[in-house]
């Protein structure tokens, strides 16, 4: 059975435990956590897990109990006025949670500065045992993938720096699977699942954070993404589903429709 991960903004009104929590009970493997709540994020929690130590050793404690790793730790972004060693306390915590990949947005408009930002980013991380991954995103400034595959081979070695492909930014930023195909295996570490009509709505930004579509009720060919992606490469349920949360669908029906509806599709 492909082993998948929960995204936190699946279920994005969880705390850090109760989001390990739902993961086990949905049969996920990993997660992918926001360090720290988001305000674009309003059903978010609040929590503290760069001030609070007492409950970051008890996150840690629960995921080891349930047998979940972090593959993914947000939310990272770089902009014109980043100070690098600014991140370090941030990757203290996610190194001390087992975190695999640092996924990181930019937006700096300066091509150069953006790039230097990120080597250093990267250099910074690989002394904590982190590896980054860079998401494109067609409202930042680093819009494709291959805006992302050019950036990244610039900015250092795939085991330092590559790519984290959500398939809903593939296809709204114009990308295709056979793209993705062609990409070098090395650079691309995760892929995130969703789905939605091929036609983009009127708010792309609205339905990349709060309204996705379970696998099956829109019109992306799931499977064949994990097919063009690199064999063996890790895997995130992403479907953010505000209108359930305000239904009152219960997190962990939610985590268990979401994560469902992936393995159909794939199966």
């Amino acid at each position: 059975m492909q082993r998948l991960a929960l995204d936190h903004i699946t279920v994005v009104d969880a705390d850090p435990i109760a989001l390990a929590e739902a993961a086990r009970g949905a049969g996920c493997d990993g997660i992918c956590l926001f360090m720290e709540p988001m305000a674009v994020l309003p059903l978010m929690p609040r929590f503290d897990l760069y001030g609070d130590r007492a409950a970051r050793k008890a996150l840690k404690a629960r995921m080891d109990d349930l047998g979940i790793a972090l593959d993914v730790a947000y939310p990272f972004t770089l902009a014109g006025r980043t100070t690098v060693s600014d991140f370090a306390p941030a990757m203290d915590c996610a190194a001390e949670l087992g975190a695999g990949v640092l996924n990181v947005l930019l937006y700096d408009r300066d091509a150069q500065r953006r790039l230097d930002t990120l080597a250093a980013f990267g250099e910074l991380a690989a002394g904590h045992g982190l590896r980054v991954g860079v998401e494109f995103y067609p409202s930042s400034q680093v819009r494709s993938l291959a805006e992302a595959l050019a950036l990244v081979e610039a900015a250092g070695p795939p085991e330092r720096v590559a790519i984290n492909v959500d398939l809903l930014h593939l296809m709204r930023s114009g990308g295709t699977l056979a793209e993705l195909a062609a990409a070098p295996a090395e650079r691309i570490c995760y892929g995130q699942i969703s789905d939605a009509p091929l036609a983009a709505p009127a708010d792309p930004d609205l339905e990349a954070s709060s309204q996705r579509l379970l696998p099956g009720e829109g019109q992306f060919d799931v499977a064949g993404f994990v097919r063009a992606l690199p064999p063996g490469c890790l895997l995130s349920v992403e479907i953010p589903r505000d209108d359930a949360v305000r239904a009152s669908v219960s997190l962990a029906e939610r985590a268990e429709q979401a994560v469902g509806s992936v393995r159909r599709a794939l199966a």
